[in-house]
């Protein structure tokens, strides 16, 4: 009773803007602490106390003084701006606020480096909030210029709550969904997360259960695809407003649809305050709890890798996952190259315990906040591995674009079996194998620049490379198992993607929403709708009992058998008209999805003849 007692009366001063102890500033022994325990119930970050009073806890162990300043000191390092020390955390509270009203402020870290707190969910910056309209992000603070340096934090008293439409979104059956993945800055004109929104009827008219989007947690400059990430708890101002975010989320839920937040915790980048507080030239000091000072792995590494052994970073990671679930309410998360979650040395390709260790601790977090929550994995990493995880409940990327691309282009008789789990030897039907993504070229720009030819028929033709993508789709989309589109796929979007930063890989790309309008780009797009329609209304895609011969040879084929019928797809992607021995295993009248014709199948197999590039759908 004594502590609270003398905590109060502690407390009651700061929040009414004094300090207990007035000496004169004159004075300060600038590398004392000042010493007191942290008060119950703070953690790191800032909390709001009261309409007018803030809490500020900063773990920084081996640092010797940290002093608060901003707007409300008017920047100044005095002894009433000085946070007290608990071991390894500093923290202090600040009344006399007006209510409601944004601040910027910072730490001054040993009287050198500043920066905004790693917990902060808005951040001031000096060079690019100039640059963002006024239209996408209304009412940003002038940066305060000639009283500070480098990144700051925007901070209030305010209670900004949002007022959920769908408070308890279920994923309803994740081995089915149909994944979008989208870059918001590439998806509309207004590049905007308020602009992806009004996309939403045309998504769930095309029969998507989910969007990924890539990463929009604050990332260094206002133009990127998001994998340089620096503040992991606030959501880009380049895209929009917090409220934008939360509103685009809420219609995703009102229309059926989950939202799945790509997340970067293999690495940060310069920006990050964890790394400048503990920074020795290019690279961190050894003193840095949560980072490697050199990436275990040296074949694949970007900015700075953090170390997840470290209990520090676990409970880093763990809070930014937390965070996005309850504050955002997003349905789960695709991990960025979690085969660098690791210390063991390598390039991450081989079967690694300690891998696996973590990765299961930290998504064992995740279902402890949110049970049915998605966690997807770029891990393309050892299969042994890869299963065991997909046995743990978690989803794996699959990456088979060269495959289909080489199909669609009519060259080699590559295997397209790897979109099957159970080619994989798994158990569960946890592969979220592609054609495309973010990272792989275009199909359709693959088949206009170097698709095959045969006489007339020519892949490089729009007409005749846009139907291809078709039946690469409707093989594709026939495999049961969740699946995603890259953006614009069902459009045959044929721009370059480049290989490296020289040739534009990151640079923003043309939107070509016009392509609708064009009939051969419209019959893709009615292709990809009436399957995954098709997938959605009917439970056999969903099978456990199919076979695949999509192997060696032109011809591709699958066998789907339930206790609903039958559905056999087969797809001829040689330059030239094929007879196809297809394996039905069950005789009567088939019709043909997409004509409406029927076929009397008289065997287990029969033969059909398919001109190039030709598919069909049969059910019985």
């Amino acid at each position: 009773m004594k502590k609270i007692a003398i905590f109060s009366l502690l407390f009651a001063g700061l929040l009414s803007g004094c300090s207990d102890n007035d000496s004169d500033p004159d004075i300060i022994d600038p590398e004392a602490p000042k010493e007191a325990p942290l008060p119950y119930g703070l953690k790191d970050g800032i909390t709001r106390v009261s309409d007018d009073s803030l809490a500020f806890v900063l773990f920084a162990p081996g640092k010797s003084t940290v002093h608060l300043i901003g707007d409300f000191n008017d920047w100044k390092n005095t002894d009433q701006s000085k946070m007290y020390k608990d071991g390894e955390r500093f923290w202090i509270k600040i009344g006399n606020l007006q209510k409601d009203k944004e601040y910027i402020c910072q730490y001054l870290i040993d009287e050198t480096i500043r920066i905004a707190d790693p917990y902060t969910n808005k951040i001031a910056d000096p060079e690019f909030d100039s640059k963002i309209l006024s239209s996408v992000y209304p009412g940003i603070l002038p940066y305060p210029s000639g009283k500070t340096s480098e990144i700051a934090m925007v901070v209030s008293t305010e209670r900004k709550e949002y007022n959920w439409e769908i408070a308890d979104f279920k994923v309803e059956n994740p081995d089915n969904l149909v994944i979008y993945e989208l870059l918001i800055r590439d998806f509309t004109d207004d590049r905007t997360i308020k602009a992806v929104k009004e996309k939403i009827p045309y998504l769930k008219n095309l029969g998507v259960n989910a969007i990924e989007l890539m990463p929009f947690s604050e990332f260094e400059g206002n133009d990127s695809w998001g994998y340089n990430p620096s503040f992991y708890f606030a959501a880009d101002k380049a895209y929009g407003t917090v409220q934008d975010y939360k509103s685009f989320i809420d219609e995703c839920h009102v229309n059926g649809i989950a939202v799945i937040m790509d997340m970067v915790l293999n690495h940060s980048f310069g920006q990050s305050p964890m790394v400048r507080m503990y920074q020795d030239g290019d690279k961190v000091s050894k003193e840095n709890p949560w980072y490697n000072v050199n990436s275990p792995n040296q074949a694949y590494y970007w900015g700075y890798d953090f170390n997840h052994e470290s209990k520090y970073t676990q409970q880093f990671v763990d809070s930014v996952c937390g965070y996005w679930l309850k504050e955002f309410k997003v349905d789960g998360f695709r991990f960025d190259f979690t085969k660098g979650f690791t210390n063991t040395p390598g390039d991450g390709q081989a079967y690694d315990p300690a891998r696996i260790r973590l990765l299961k601790r930290m998504t064992a977090e995740i279902y402890k906040r949110k049970q049915d929550a998605v966690v997807i994995f770029e891990h393309l990493t050892d299969n042994k591995e890869e299963k065991e995880l997909a046995d743990y409940g978690i989803y794996l990327w699959g990456n088979m674009n060269y495959n289909y691309c080489q199909a669609a282009m009519g060259w080699e008789n590559n295997s397209l079996d790897g979109s099957s789990y159970k080619a994989r030897d798994w158990d569960k039907p946890r592969l979220v194998a592609y054609m495309e993504s973010h990272d792989e070229e275009r199909l359709m720009y693959k088949n206009k620049m170097w698709g095959n030819a045969s006489g007339a028929y020519n892949v490089q033709d729009l007409a005749t490379g846009l139907q291809r993508c078709e039946a690469a789709a409707v093989i594709y989309l026939s495999f049961p198992g969740p699946k995603m589109i890259w953006q614009f796929g069902e459009l045959g979007y044929d721009y370059k993607l480049g290989s490296t930063a020289e040739e534009g890989r990151l640079d923003k790309k043309p939107i070509r929403w016009d392509y609708v309008t064009v009939p051969e780009r419209k019959a893709l797009l009615d292709t990809y709708t009436a399957m995954l329609h098709l997938r959605k209304d009917n439970p056999i895609f969903s099978t456990t009992d199919y076979t695949v011969s999509s192997g060696e040879g032109n011809i591709k084929q699958i066998l789907l058998r339930g206790a609903e019928g039958y559905v056999v797809t087969v797809a001829n992607f040689g330059l030239a008209t094929e007879q196809a021995s297809v394996r039905f295993d069950k005789k009567g009248t088939w019709k043909e999805f997409f004509t409406g014709e029927t076929l009397e199948v008289t065997g287990s197999q029969q033969q059909i003849q398919l001109n190039p590039g030709e598919y069909r759908l049969y059910i019985l």
